[in-house]
């Protein structure tokens, strides 16, 4: 999709936050004892290299959510510098966008990413997917813009995909019977504005991105490089298989 007008000024992406707050059931016994960001692919959690991708891109302030043993996920990042964590413990799951408007107050007036907790990617040969995001974000044309990665080649999942995209870029989420060629990956930059309007209490941001979608103002850009899906505890093993074999640097 192509970027924002050469004239447009690009927005400094610098807060973000991290949605690590689900109880990640399928993949106990694991999280038995543990939240599932805090469980290890490769050496590294999944936490820790979501972090590392965002303190990379320059990224200086990051909103940490928790719920599921969150005092796990709270010594886990005590020592981090890069970037600045602040908590956002839940008493009460609040689901995606929920937990990201909670969170509005520290993230500010300006666009930010949203990365899940449990996402595992790796970047393309050019450039970072998170400075993709940022270099094709335009602020008058977006509420949202997901990072999709190609439904056929997306290891241990079994679904049908999420997104189909016109040539423009523009998103538009699958019909109950169609199958789409782009499932989302996860990570994402959305603009405060997205939650003008959006209920109290517990909601998905499918709920916000329906809505964007209305106004035409949901987009997507394909990732260009890895993505891995990582719902059991048995897809951790043919994660770091696959890992090891193209990527040695990334499986520890």
């Amino acid at each position: 999709m192509p970027a924002g007008g050469l004239s447009e000024p690009r927005p400094a992406l610098a807060r973000a936050m991290v949605l690590a707050a689900g109880k990640g059931t399928r993949m106990a016994p694991l999280t038995n004892d543990r939240p599932k960001p805090l469980v290890e692919v490769g050496g590294r959690t999944m936490l820790d290299r979501a972090l590392d991708a965002l303190a990379a891109a320059g990224v200086e302030e990051a909103v940490v959510n928790s719920h599921h043993l969150g005092e796990r996920i709270a010594r886990a990042v005590a020592g981090r510098r890069r970037p600045r964590i602040t908590l956002s413990p839940e008493d009460s799951l609040l689901d995606t966008g929920g937990g990201v408007k909670r969170a509005l107050p520290h993230l500010g007036a300006r666009p930010f990413y949203v990365v899940n907790g449990d996402s595992v990617w790796v970047d393309g040969p050019q450039q970072p997917a998170l400075e993709r995001l940022a270099a094709a974000w335009s602020d008058a044309r977006m509420d949202a813009l997901l990072l999709v990665y190609p439904t056929r080649f997306a290891a241990n999942c079994s679904g049908r995909g999420d997104f189909m995209l016109d040539p423009l870029g523009r998103a538009r989420r699958r019909h109950e019977r169609e199958v789409a060629p782009f499932i989302f990956t996860g990570v994402q930059v959305l603009h405060p504005r997205l939650f003008a309007g959006a209920p109290e209490g517990p909601f998905s941001l499918n709920r916000l991105y329906d809505r964007a979608e209305e106004e035409l103002r949901l987009y997507a850009l394909v990732h260009d490089g890895d993505w891995f899906h990582i719902g059991t505890p048995e897809a951790i093993a043919e994660v770091e298989g696959l890992l090891a074999g193209r990527y040695p640097r990334e499986a520890g």
